[in-house]
């Protein structure tokens, strides 16, 4: 019940979507070399993280046949990847697209939509509406939350009570992202590692490099195991990828020592939910 996964740290400028489809299906085939089953590459990845102005002409849909080329790429292996959607009645989401043997097999909408700091996500993007996993074959069941969905601790618990045993965590983290005395990189390392230790689940991040306008990328891709401990990092500032062979013992072990998604108390937390119809209704007198 092993299983080798890898995030794939790159450059992802803006534009030149061909370039960028190039530069997936090489880092595909370096990742289907290594014997890799799961390969998660940054948050936009394949059309650049500041879409702004360029967001319609970068919006693809599912069907798109640069999609299904990447897919056909992926024999034998998931790649998870980023797009800006053009989904029903020409919405436009930020994006992910689980692709294996020629086929899309899952897409996740963007949730938590950065606007603040020197982001604007809000200003481009619907929001999705659902947290959902997929099958990689028992045990492995995965999910996927995109950048700042990971600061939402009730979407973290959502994809824990759903069965999730693999967390991706495909993100577009810059150094001066949030301002203030924030510290990105930090927050991350911290973000991820009570996670992977308090649900007792693997986690896989991909970060981009490089600079934009004055976003200055910081990479550091890594892997965690199930007790909040990094087993992978990306320490270079080029195209990278990052590899890691996770055991699903470790996850029994975890979760036995440590039962949060046992002991969830989702009950409770449904009356609760249910009962604060407003904001006011949550606050005792």
């Amino acid at each position: 019940m092993k299983l080798k996964v890898a995030a794939a740290q790159l450059n992802t400028v803006v534009g030149g979507m061909d370039a960028r489809l190039d530069q997936h299906c090489a880092m595909i085939k370096q990742a289907r070399e290594a014997g890799v089953g799961v390969l998660l590459f940054p948050e936009l990845s394949l059309s650049g993280y500041n879409t702004r102005a360029r967001t319609l002409d970068l919006a693809l849909r599912r069907d798109d046949p640069r999609i299904t080329e990447i897919a056909r790429a992926s024999e034998g292996m998931v790649t998870v990847f980023g797009f800006v959607e053009e989904g029903f009645a020409a919405q436009f989401y930020n994006s992910v697209v689980a692709v294996r043997d020629g086929k899309v097999i899952y897409i996740y909408r963007k949730i938590n939509l950065a606007t603040y700091g020197a982001l604007e996500e809000g200003k481009h993007f619907a929001t999705g509406r659902y947290v959902e996993t997929f099958d990689l074959g028992e045990p492995w069941r995965v999910s996927v939350l995109i950048c700042s969905d990971l600061w939402n601790p009730a979407l973290v618990n959502l994809v824990a009570l759903h069965g999730t045993t693999l967390l991706l965590a495909p993100i577009s983290s810059a150094i001066e992202a949030v301002g203030g005395e924030f510290d990105n990189p930090g927050g991350w390392g911290t973000c991820l590692s009570f996670y992977s230790m308090i649900y007792g689940f693997p986690v896989v991040m991909a970060n981009r490099i490089g600079k934009e306008g004055d976003l200055t990328f910081w990479g550091g891709s890594r892997i965690l195991d199930p007790f909040g401990k990094v087993i992978s990092e990306a320490t270079q500032t080029d195209d990278h990828i990052v590899l890691a062979e996770l055991d699903y013992e470790e996850i029994r072990r975890a979760r036995y020592y440590l039962p949060t998604v046992r002991d969830s108390n989702l009950g409770l937390v449904y009356a609760k939910v249910k009962g604060c119809t407003r904001l006011s209704a949550c606050r005792r007198p």
